[in-house]
């Protein structure tokens, strides 16, 4: 699966980061942990949500992984609608790759979960927005923090979303 589609959260400064204010709880906690290492919750009591922990050691800040591709469609090759749109969305991501809650705390160097460089291919035009589903959060809910490639039918709520200059 190729990542077509994230969001970042900038720690204790980010009213829409859980752990916004140092909230420091034990759901939370791996968001404090080392950078490389996953950070899944559950939103709505049904979807988990897959992270990757970003700041160093300390500083909580993480990027959420909202959708991703087969590899097949990032080559041009056909494949099936329901194929690429089997992680459109954060809970199908999470679904489709049987990443859950147990893997909170997990390294992305493996074994569980491993992230790998992007393949090497041309450029693709990337896309920027805010956050989905955060309108609590103040004036960090129009932060532009949502990057996507363009014309990838799996990124989601594309219509507020424009080009990166």
């Amino acid at each position: 699966m190729v990542i077509v589609e994230t969001e970042a959260y900038l720690g204790t400064a980010d009213r829409a980061a859980h752990s916004w204010g140092g909230r420091r709880t034990r759901r939370v906690e791996p968001m404090w942990g080392p950078p490389g290492h996953a950070y899944v919750y559950r939103v709505y009591g049904i979807h988990d949500c897959l992270n990757v922990v970003t700041g160093a050691e300390g500083v909580p800040e993480a990027v959420l992984l909202r959708a991703a591709v087969p590899v097949a469609w990032w080559e041009g090759r056909e494949i099936s609608r329901s194929d690429l749109l089997s992680a459109s969305g954060p809970g199908r991501l999470c679904r489709t790759l049987s990443v859950g809650r147990e893997l909170s705390g997990a390294s992305f160097a493996g074994p569980e979960l491993e992230l790998l460089p992007p393949l090497p291919e041309g450029p693709r035009q990337v896309l920027s927005g805010p956050r989905v589903g955060i309108d609590y959060a103040g004036e960090a809910a129009a932060w532009l923090l949502r990057y996507a490639v363009a014309g990838c039918p799996a990124v989601t709520r594309r219509s507020a979303l424009r080009s990166v200059p």
